[in-house]
């Protein structure tokens, strides 16, 4: 049986259920895949890759691997992406789209900051602190020094851009008759969000005992306490 043939054949294997099988879509079974069962064959490619690469590491996992895992030839997955770090790329980008809240202006809804600011400092610690967000971060801390351009795949996907910048809207909608003293809100809000992340994030790694529930459900009101009370100097 040719590669080809054989493609076919696993990406058939892959693909869902027909609608005599199911009541679901029905897959075509032969020529060449229907748009559903190429997106589901992506799909099936980016889990295995993703655990490859949280488990094993960006250096250790290789197309080879990744490929053997989902059951298609290295041509096919070279169809659907350029090279590792494409497909690195690729991971990242759905780990953070899974992870982040919708882009919706109602974050920042409300008449009392520190009640906004809570509500934006327990979304983003529930994110940082997900199993696979753990997991990314320490795959680029052990390896940005061997693939720095892990960092770059990383800082492209804007997370902490996205984070930091609504939160400098948050502290721009007070600034005007309120008493927060801030000359740079994208710079207050950097360190905000460091302030709600570092340490529960480093415990959660290993460096010291990490946090329970409790810690957890109360750490937004602490850091956004002592954070407003620094802008306001009191």
């Amino acid at each position: 049986m040719s590669a080809r043939a054989q493609d076919r054949f696993r990406l058939r294997a892959h693909a869902t259920p027909t609608k005599a099988e199911s009541g679901g879509p029905k897959v075509r079974q032969g020529g060449r895949p229907t748009l559903e069962a190429s997106e589901q064959l992506g799909e099936l490619i980016l889990d295995a890759a993703t655990d490859l690469f949280l488990t094993d590491g960006f250096g250790a996992t290789s197309i080879e691997a990744v490929a053997k895992r989902v059951g298609i030839s290295k041509r096919t997955f070279y169809h659907r992406f350029s090279g590792k770090r494409a497909l690195f790329a690729a991971v990242v980008h759905r780990i953070i789209e899974r992870l982040r809240p919708s882009g919706d202006s109602r974050l920042i809804e409300g008449k009392d900051l520190q009640e906004v600011l809570e509500r934006l400092a327990a979304l983003i610690l529930k994110a940082a602190l997900s199993p696979q967000a753990i997991a990314l971060h320490r795959l680029i801390v052990a390896e940005t020094a061997r693939f720095p351009e892990l960092v770059a795949v990383f800082a492209r996907e804007g997370a902490a851009e996205e984070a930091t910048t609504f939160i400098a809207k948050a502290l721009e909608r007070e600034m005007d008759g309120s008493r927060l003293r801030l000359h740079d809100t994208l710079f207050a809000a950097q360190q905000f969000l460091q302030m709600v992340i570092t340490v529960p994030r480093r415990r959660a790694m290993g460096l010291g005992k990490p946090m329970n529930a409790r810690e957890l459900t109360e750490w937004p009101h602490k850091v956004v306490d002592l954070f407003l009370r620094g802008c306001r100097g009191n």
